[in-house]
């Protein structure tokens, strides 16, 4: 459903939370980053890819229709 007709609080709080929720992945892949490059060089291509795979799971299961 859009949001065009929506009041603009109602707008500002999903704004909020759509912001909220893509610092939060910011955060953890700033996170997992720095784990992975932590790790001995031998286990860094395993932990890059299954980094990979999380994102592309993640963006697989967002949302598709156009805003």
């Amino acid at each position: 459903m859009s949001m065009d007709g929506a009041d603009p609080g109602e707008r500002d709080a999903a704004d909020s939370a759509t912001q909220s929720i893509a610092e939060q992945w910011r955060d953890d892949l700033l996170s997992s980053l720095d784990v992975i490059e932590d790790q001995p060089l031998s286990e860094r291509a395993a932990s890059y890819a299954a980094l990979h795979d999380e994102l592309a799971r993640r963006l697989d299961s967002g949302p598709t229709g156009a805003a």
